[in-house]
């Protein structure tokens, strides 16, 4: 298989990590099925996809699997398909929820979360929290009028707790030009996002994003990384009022840089349990935890 052209754009170095690195896809829906391909077909060689749904003649207008797979789970059939673009990758493919296999999140570098519930969302934003481990989360919006997709990294940021809430109840403070409150406008009566997604081309705008900013978080630390304007960016694909009193236009998006609620009460919780346990850290504590500023022995400030 030629990777002639992902090397020009990359470089044969950055490739060569690529195809080392192990990402997790939990949800293997409409936009799950499209990140995994375009990770594939950029240079990821290891996949672990988790998945409990099996495909159905109704899902094969919103999916990256055709009607060969009818009736196959759906990691199943996205496993063949990464394989057909790359035949060199490592996939694993586990039918289950995955609540019921949170123990795999240690095998990967990077975790994309496609699932559509807020339940299992939440149990998997336990654990990640508890790994201290990095996540991208998406979603359409009703009718595929937009959709969101943010980075959650809780050592550095809100965990996926802090940010639902925080949109949830639109209060958001957008760090742009406008400063506006937040105004989604299809809040359902428990409190979340409506996902009625409309054509697959609009799952797939959202989903693209969501595979390259995963792309990105990978290739940290390489000379093909991109730094971010903040953690969470709203997608129009038809006019959408993402500002209360502002209209973006089709096709526009704005970034928003949700922050931490120190009073969450999961990540919140367990930073305060973590410093009632451990009393007072010392300066190598602080170090392994990566939010230490030390100077070195040329007066310099360090941070890590």
């Amino acid at each position: 298989m030629s990777w002639d052209r992902v090397e020009r754009l990359l470089g044969k170095d950055v490739l060569a990590y690529l195809h080392t690195r192990t990402v997790g896809i939990i949800g293997l829906g409409s936009g799950g099925s499209f990140v995994a391909l375009g990770l594939a077909m950029s240079g990821v060689g290891r996949f672990i996809l988790i998945d409990d749904d099996v495909l159905e003649e109704a899902n094969v207008v919103r999916h990256a699997a055709d009607r060969r797979y009818i009736g196959q789970p759906k990691v199943e059939a996205v496993a063949d398909l990464i394989r057909q673009r790359n035949p060199e990758a490592e996939v694993t493919a586990i039918v289950g929820r995955a609540e019921d296999h949170l123990e795999r999140l240690d095998e990967m570098d990077m975790v994309v979360i496609g699932v559509d519930g807020e339940g299992p969302k939440f149990a998997i934003n336990q654990a990640l929290v508890e790994r201290d481990q990095t996540a991208v989360y998406a979603g359409v919006y009703e009718r595929g009028e937009g959709g969101d997709v943010c980075v959650i990294d809780p050592g550095g940021g809100p965990c996926y707790a802090c940010w639902a809430e925080h949109l949830r109840e639109g209060l958001a403070e957008a760090q742009g030009e406008a400063g506006q409150e937040l105004d989604y406008g299809m809040i359902g009566p428990d409190g979340t996002l409506a996902a009625e997604p409309g054509l697959w081309l609009h799952v797939v705008r959202i989903a693209a994003t969501q595979a390259d900013m995963t792309l990105n978080l990978l290739l940290a630390g390489t000379p093909a990384h991109r730094p971010l304007p903040a953690n969470t960016v709203v997608l129009a694909n038809t006019q959408l009022e993402i500002y209360e009193g502002a209209v973006t236009l089709p096709y526009n998006a704005e970034w928003v840089n949700v922050p931490r609620n120190p009073d969450c009460l999961v990540c919140g919780k367990m930073a305060r349990e973590a410093e009632a346990e451990a009393g007072e850290l010392s300066l190598d504590d602080l170090m392994q935890m990566g939010h230490a500023t030390y100077e070195n022995e040329q007066g310099e400030n360090n941070e890590r």
